[in-house]
């Protein structure tokens, strides 16, 4: 697979294992726009800001992992979720311009993620590893 001269992402390839790089762009936006709304009003703000405060934590301290067979998410080194893709039934994207949320449905249940990682990389992983029926 040759990437476009457009892209600045590589190719993937169907057999390694890709870690998404963390985006802080969700969480810095809900803390920036805490900070007038807490002048505003404090309990929302606040709220909104201690929100964007423990999704910056999570963008730190965890990974996506794709491998060929399954979507692992690591807590640092400790894999603390393993989704086969075979159970899968459905994924999307939610607002692809602009992508705050990450949906996947499985055999036995459904998992809503917010995009604290590189949603360019995610869209090309998923579009190989797992494609929509």
């Amino acid at each position: 697979m040759t990437p476009s001269p457009l892209s600045s992402t590589p190719p993937i390839s169907a057999t390694e294992t890709i870690e998404l790089a963390p985006s802080y762009a969700i969480p810095g936006v809900l803390v920036l726009l805490a900070l007038p709304l807490f002048l505003i009003q404090i309990w929302l703000g606040s709220i909104l800001g201690l929100f964007g405060l423990f999704l910056m934590f999570q963008t730190a301290t965890l990974r996506l992992r794709f491998t060929d067979t399954a979507l692992d998410v690591y807590r640092g080194e400790t894999q603390i979720r393993h989704f086969p893709y075979q159970e899968w039934l459905n994924w999307r994207i939610f607002w692809p311009n602009l992508p705050i949320l990450f949906y996947f449905r499985e055999v036995k249940s459904i998992h809503f993620l917010p995009v604290l990682f590189d949603a360019t990389r995610l869209k090309m992983c998923l579009e190989q590893r797992c494609p929509r029926q």
